[in-house]
C-alpha cells in the first residue's frame, strides 16, 4: 500500500455507499442540501467551459456552524452525491489533516502547505475529478488581521499566505477540482480565504421539526436491534422530547438517547426496556448542560 502524502489522511474512490448514508443521516432543510449539491455540480460543469474572467469561481465551498451539526459528514456525503450525479467512478475524495502540517520549525508549515496543494492535490486533479475536504480550515487559513506576531509565529502568517496563493493557482489550472472546507469558528478564518469561497453555508442547529426527525431516525435504528422499542413511537411523547431537544445539535441528540439507555444498570443491561420517560428526562438534562450553560 502506497504511503499517503503528508497532510492527506484518507483517499476514497467515489461514489461510496457509506458516504451516501452519511448524506442521508444529516437531517436539515432539503433546500439547503439541494443548494450545496447544485453548487458542487456547477463547479464541474461550468468551470471547464467558462473563463474565470467571466465568473471567477475558485472551486471552494465552505460549511460553518457549531460543533456537532454534521458539517464534516455533510461534506463527505456531498462528495458522494456529486459523483453519483455524474454517474462517474472517476471521482475521488481527498481528506486533509490540517494539524499534521503544523510545525514549530521555522518555515516548515509554509513548505508543507505548498507541497500539499502544489504537488499532492495538483497531481490528484490531473488524474481525474477531485474533491478535497479541508476540515477545520481555520487551522490553515487563520485570520492574519487577528494574529499577533508576538503571540503567533511568523510561520502561521506564511502558511495562510501559501494557502491563498495555492488556491489561486489551482483554480487556474484545475477546473475539475473542488474544495469543501468546514469551520467551527468562521470569524477566525482569513477574510481573503472567505472571499475565495464560491458559496458559504451555515449548518444550523436543528429546529424542533428536525429534532423530531433525528429522534425518530435514532429510535428506528435502535428498534432494528431491539424490536420492543417500537412501543416508544408515541407521537405526543416524541413531540415533547423534540421540544426538549431544541438547542442541541444532531450528535448531542443521538448521544442523549444513549444516555437514556444508560439511565440505570438494568436498562443498560437491557436497552430495549428503556422508557420514553427516561429519554425525555435525558433530553432535559442534556439541554440544561449544553444550552443552559450558554453553549448555544
Amino acid at each position: 500500500m502506497n504511503e499517503l502524502p503528508k497532510g492527506i489522511h484518507k483517499i476514497t474512490p467515489l461514489p461510496d455507499d457509506a458516504l451516501g448514508k452519511l448524506w442521508k443521516s444529516i437531517i436539515m432543510e432539503e433546500e439547503t442540501k439541494a443548494k450545496l449539491l447544485s453548487q458542487a455540480v456547477l463547479n464541474f460543469t461550468l468551470r471547464t467551459k467558462v473563463a474565470r474572467s467571466v465568473i471567477p469561481l475558485h472551486g471552494v465551498i465552505m460549511l460553518t456552524g457549531l460543533p456537532g451539526t454534521g458539517k464534516t459528514s455533510l461534506a463527505r456525503g456531498l462528495a458522494h452525491r456529486v459523483a453519483e450525479a455524474f454517474g462517474s467512478t472517476a471521482f475521488r475524495l481527498l481528506e486533509v489533516e490540517p494539524h499534521s502540517l503544523a510545525s514549530a520549525a521555522h518555515g516548515k508549515t509554509q513548505r508543507a502547505v505548498t507541497d500539499l496543494f502544489g504537488q499532492a492535490i495538483s497531481e490528484a486533479a490531473q488524474v481525474g475529478p477531485t474533491i478535497v475536504l479541508l476540515d477545520e480550515v481555520e487551522t490553515l487559513a487563520a485570520d492574519r488581521g487577528k494574529l499577533s506576531l508576538e503571540a503567533n509565529p511568523i510561520d502561521v502568517h506564511r502558511a495562510t499566505d501559501a494557502v491563498l496563493v495555492q488556491l489561486d493557482q489551482l483554480a487556474e489550472k484545475h477546473p475539475n477540482l473542488l474544495f469543501v472546507a468546514t469551520s467551527n469558528f468562521p470569524k477566525a478564518v482569513d477574510d481573503a480565504f472567505l472571499s475565495r469561497c464560491d458559496l458559504i453555508v451555515e449548518v444550523p442547529l436543528p429546529a424542533k421539526e428536525a429534532c423530531l426527525l433525528i429522534l425518530r431516525d435514532c429510535l428506528a435504528g435502535l428498534a432494528k436491534v431491539y424490536p420492543e422499542m417500537v412501543r416508544l413511537n408515541d407521537p405526543k411523547r416524541l413531540e415533547e422530547c423534540a421540544a426538549a431537544c431544541v438547542g442541541l445539535d444532531g450528535r448531542a441528540i443521538r448521544k442523549m438517547v444513549a444516555n437514556a439507555l444508560a439511565s440505570d444498570p438494568a436498562t443498560a443491561m437491557d436497552p430495549g426496556s428503556v422508557t420514553m420517560h427516561a429519554i425525555i428526562a435525558a433530553a432535559k438534562a442534556a439541554h440544561k448542560v449544553r444550552v443552559g450553560e450558554g453553549r448555544a
